[in-house]
């Protein structure tokens, strides 16, 4: 039986910039480039709307972040990843609103559907019960109606697809959570370093000093387990494993590094990684696809700095992405810069794959 073949990745595209910009007929690329407009736009929308004023509610009961799909999914992972581990009140995710939601309690959530009816439905019932409630969506549509007048839709201003608006959904998020005193993250700062990796990572630049370019030429043809040090880091890697499924159709494992390793066959495969680049590999020996470890750290401080130095003793041919190592920031500001260069990656992967673009396709090779 013929097994299929994978499309041919065609890397020479990479280091072509007139050939990249053909096959982003799109511009997909400018469009993820345009995190920092994301996060200024929506800091200028809170402050019109007087987020910090009609939310001074105090120290809620709860802060309740609704998960919907899409981006709204991974901006919930994320932002619980960044705002729970030192909240004083419980950080809670879920699909929809629970039913014991109360005016003591305050509600986020973000959606690119205005059509989402059991969203809809959701929102309606927590402002009637008298829930403080942020949302991120379109300002027309079943959604943003069901709170009108109840709660504070925060509308985009600048224009991406739904895949990219997880700049604008973080900082919401974010927001929100400072109004409450829950957080404490620089929204201006954001901003700038999202601006900054986005020059870095500029179609123009060569793989070689192109951190997205490098980063998805390390995850081609592999199959990519993103392990997080830390619960924001897991966020980072949720939103990495949708980047990469919705552009470049790479299908990657997510986990914090400890439930990772609690899987015996695939930490096996994890540990036995170094062995395929030896001058004695034989890469028809290999049981399945080939993986790639990608531990990802946002946390700093001594407890962060040791579980990674034990884990690096476990995995020692892991890739470690940790911004910290490479930039000033806050968590949230490392974790935003991360989750760009994953979608920035994610996309030369697509074009260099032919999974999406144009010029860039690529023919399957024959079996």
């Amino acid at each position: 039986m013929t097994r299929p073949v994978p499309m041919a990745l065609d890397d020479s595209l990479l280091d072509d910039p007139t050939r990249l910009a053909d096959a982003d007929g799109a511009g997909l690329l400018r469009a993820a480039a345009m995190a920092g407009a994301q996060v200024r736009a929506t800091a200028e929308t809170a402050a019109e709307l007087e987020l910090s004023e009609r939310l001074d509610v105090g120290r809620p009961r709860s802060l309740v972040l609704v998960s919907r799909p899409g981006v709204g999914h991974t901006a919930a992972r994320l932002l619980e990843g960044l705002i729970a581990p030192a909240s004083p009140v419980p950080v809670v995710v879920s699909d929809v609103v629970p039913s014991w939601v109360g005016a003591l309690d305050v509600v986020f959530a973000h959606t690119d559907d205005p059509y989402d009816h059991e969203l809809a439905m959701s929102l309606e019932r927590a402002a009637r019960y008298g829930a403080g409630v942020v949302l991120s969506a379109p300002p027309d549509g079943p959604v943003a109606s069901s709170v009108a007048g109840r709660g504070l839709v925060l509308a985009p201003r600048v224009p991406v697809p739904a895949e990219l608006a997880l700049p604008r959904a973080l900082t919401a998020g974010l927001l929100t959570a400072n109004t409450l005193g829950l957080s404490v993250a620089d929204i201006e700062s954001l901003a700038d370093r999202l601006d900054h990796e986005a020059e870095r990572c500029h179609l123009g630049h060569e793989s070689f000093v192109n951190p997205a370019k490098a980063l998805a030429l390390r995850l081609a043809e592999r199959v990519p387990l993103l392990w997080g040090l830390d619960m924001a880091a897991v966020g980072v890697a949720c939103h990495a494993a949708h980047a990469l499924a919705a552009h470049a159709a790479v299908v990657a494992d997510v986990a914090h590094y400890r439930q990772a390793l609690s899987r015996p066959a695939l930490r096996r495969a994890a540990t036995d990684v170094s062995a395929e680049n030896t001058i004695f590999a034989d890469p028809e020996d290999r049981e399945g696809a080939p993986v790639r470890v990608v531990l990802l750290a946002v946390v700093t401080g001594q407890v962060a700095d040791s579980g990674r130095r034990r884990v690096g003793e476990l995995l020692p041919s892991a890739d470690v992405l940790a911004p910290a190592d490479e930039i000033v920031a806050d968590e949230a500001g490392r974790a935003a810069v991360l989750a760009l260069r994953f979608e920035l990656a994610a996309l030369y992967l697509g074009l260099a794959a032919g999974t999406i673009g144009g010029a860039g396709r690529v023919a399957p090779a024959t079996a």
